[in-house]
């Protein structure tokens, strides 16, 4: 057999050398020039989120959603697709997500109200208090300051207007559990739009004091019982959207909803459509029932809570899509609730398919209550408590100022990165 010199081999070899090295550098540089569009991205990125103060604010808080939640709801809906994984939907897609700290003045594990009023006014408050500080002394949440810049303000919830988060934004008062108390502060505001289901107590806890939509009236604005009755309400008027007669004080949950109630997403849309205005708007919409859902153990209910609110995102993203250099959205939570665990038994599993069977929430069906807590066992939905953990929340962001919502945060610097984006001193 003939052999091959070396000598005859080494030209081919050189050949073959000289080709790998080629490839390197093409490599490098190709790895080169990626890099240096990232920057650049990065950079036009950070030049357009500073290019304008945020003309339209959203600031959207679920209620008691925590990121286990976030990733429950994700799951499920992977679930639905027949795939193992996170299906990302609405406010997870956003490109800035940090972390927000809960604790109270008064407890690492915070209530509703001091968690608003963290939110709200920038000040750490006792369990129970709201818009008020441990020493009993008001707050005044940073939606006056906008107002009195000229903003138009919407305040809504799918629960009852006079509750704890709602109340943070416009109201005062040493117990959050005075829900008249609360209720009558609101045509004494002067903000422009009001939505959720209803009030708690209108006409007091012993039904004997002046009727608070009568106040309201007075106080000049227009009630709307019905998304119907928001097209006869005139561009300049100041309104509270409510619930139809006898449809109670809360917007009924997701899954229990029926043709003709109201839905978080109906307030916010028509609040958008009301408040659009060369000046700008700030709106404050919560998705208050993914906390109800929570503290029932109800799986389902609160998976359906939460996407609820993302449809409620959508529409805010929607005007986004429409003025991106001049909107800030941003959604949050102000605790946790419930304790979730994507998985409560030894051995990795996880069935979210058993949730399919259920139609309604417990609530609502209290007769198969029992049922539906089994369909969480076999979904290995855990639970670890029926009120409140001290875990720290989720923060998406979008939009312009949208930078300064990155990173590990106290609840109480929210409102002031609000101020930060806006370019103006708290």
């Amino acid at each position: 057999m003939e052999r091959v010199s070396l000598n005859k081999r080494a030209p081919s070899l050189v050949l073959d050398l000289n080709i790998i090295e080629m490839k390197r550098s093409l490599l490098k540089l190709s790895t080169l020039i990626l890099a240096l569009f990232i920057i650049a991205g990065a950079t036009q990125a950070q030049k357009r989120d500073g290019a304008k103060t945020p003309k339209y604010i959203f600031l959207f808080i679920g209620d008691g959603m925590s990121q286990a939640h976030i990733s429950l709801t994700e799951a499920y809906l992977a679930t639905q697709k027949g795939t193992i994984g996170n299906e990302p939907f609405s406010f997870t897609k956003f490109p800035i997500t940090g972390l927000a700290t809960t604790y109270s003045a008064s407890s690492y594990i915070t209530c509703s109200s001091a968690a608003g009023t963290a939110i709200a006014t920038g000040t750490k408050t006792n369990n129970g208090m709201l818009g008020i500080d441990p020493q009993e002394k008001n707050l005044k949440s940073f939606t006056y300051k906008l107002k009195e810049r000229g903003y138009k303000i919407g305040i809504m919830t799918s629960v009852s207007i006079d509750h704890a988060t709602p109340g943070a934004f416009f109201a005062s008062s040493k117990s959050r559990s005075s829900y008249y108390d609360i209720a009558i502060q609101l045509p004494t505001s002067g903000f422009d739009f009001f939505g959720g289901g209803g009030f708690v107590n209108p006409d007091g806890e012993d039904k004997k004091q002046p009727n608070i939509f009568s106040l309201i009236e007075k106080g000049g604005y227009k009630i709307a019982k019905g998304i119907d009755e928001m097209k006869s309400v005139k561009p300049n008027d100041k309104v509270v959207l409510v619930q139809k007669d006898g449809k109670g004080s809360d917007l009924p949950y997701a899954i229990d909803r029926e043709e003709g109630d109201l839905s978080l997403k109906q307030i916010v849309k028509a609040a958008i459509s009301h408040l659009d205005n060369e000046k700008g708007f700030f709106i404050m919409a919560e998705g208050g029932k993914i906390d109800w859902a929570a503290h029932g153990n109800d799986g389902k209910t609160a998976i359906m809570e939460v996407l609820d609110l993302g449809e409620a995102v959508d529409v805010a993203y929607q005007f986004y899509l429409q003025h991106p250099d001049e909107t800030l959205i941003i959604v949050t939570a102000d605790h946790d609730t419930g304790g979730i665990t994507v998985g409560s038994e030894k051995g990795y599993v996880l069935k979210l398919s058993e949730l399919e069977g259920q139609k309604r929430s417990m609530t609502a069906d209290k007769s198969n209550e029992d049922k539906y807590e089994e369909m969480n066992e076999k979904a290995f939905i855990g639970w670890t408590t029926t009120s409140h953990t001290g875990v720290a929340v989720p923060v998406y962001a979008i939009g312009a100022g949208s930078s300064n919502f990155t990173g590990r945060m106290d609840n109480t610097e929210i409102s002031r990165k609000i101020f930060k984006s806006l370019k103006l001193d708290f």
